[in-house]
């Protein structure tokens, strides 16, 4: 397995976050792409030049794009058009730059694959992941609102060119989710994963949470009521176990750090790496 980071962890702009990635010693870097620097809109040809030509340079492969949408990602059926569209040019910058992963939150998959919501979001799916199929490139659903079976189902009713981007901390703090079962399950459909860690202090429906995040809300919920992404090793991720069960179901792929807090992220990615390199040794 080759290690990664999420660029925009380090804080920095990406051009830095690159170098930084390179020093520390990463096989790849997992660069947010819907917004931004990265973005199809502010890539020119100069633009995506200069990029590839930063990446050889670091010695860097792209191991994934990030092409969250935000919002209530594919829940609203009248946001879908523009969103698909936005998220084909995202596929097809993945491609230019060789990478065959574009991730995204989708929103809140219902578990009653016959409400409306479920059908407006597996159609919007589908048709992505059609067009990510026909270009070589798998667009993986990260993990986090929904329990791994029920994520299980939604990918395999879509048409191909969807799969999963696991995230075994979203699990942990958010659904209570044994990251390991939720390997044994998803094991087929991983493509990509984060190296994340975090404890659950209180369970409650995961659909509030996201709506808070996706209304821009968040602060006016005590996230640290809930949940608290903490460093690599300090949470309740199994990361041994978890592992292992990658290994068992064939995972070959990248193991890509995310820090979303802390006061010291770069610290806390330099651990990270460390921690993972020990445990693949």
């Amino acid at each position: 397995m080759k290690l990664g980071v999420i660029t925009d962890c380090f804080g920095r702009p990406l051009s830095e976050s690159l170098r930084m990635a390179a020093e520390l010693g990463f096989d790849g870097v997992q660069i947010y792409a819907t917004t931004g620097s990265f973005s199809p809109d502010a890539l020119d040809a100069a633009g995506r030049q200069r990029y590839r030509e930063e990446l050889r340079a670091c010695g860097l492969e792209v191991s994934a794009l990030c092409g969250d949408m935000g919002g209530y990602g594919f829940e609203i059926a009248a946001d879908n058009p523009a969103r698909i569209e936005k998220t084909k040019r995202i596929i097809d910058l993945a491609n230019e730059f060789e990478t065959a992963v574009v991730t995204t939150h989708i929103g809140v998959i219902p578990s009653d694959p016959q409400e409306e919501r479920y059908r407006v979001m597996q159609a919007a799916l589908t048709e992505c992941g059609r067009y990510a199929a026909a270009h070589g490139v798998t667009l993986a659903i990260e993990t986090g609102p929904e329990p791994a079976s029920v994520l299980k189902g939604f990918v395999e009713g879509t048409a191909g060119g969807v799969g999963v981007n696991l995230d075994p901390a979203n699990f942990v703090m958010v659904t209570a989710q044994d990251p390991v079962e939720a390997v044994e399950l998803l094991g087929p459909h991983i493509v990509h994963t984060h190296v994340k860690d975090g404890v659950m202090h209180r369970r409650t429906d995961p659909k509030i949470i996201y709506d808070c995040f996706a209304r821009g809300g968040i602060e006016a919920l005590n996230v640290s009521d809930y949940f608290t992404e903490t460093p690599v090793g300090e949470g309740d991720v199994d990361f041994p176990a978890y592992l292992r069960a990658l290994r068992a179901a064939g995972y070959d792929g990248y193991l890509t750090v995310e820090r979303e807090t802390g006061a010291d992220p770069i610290a806390d990615i330099r651990r990270a790496k460390d921690t993972i390199t020990q445990l693949l040794s």
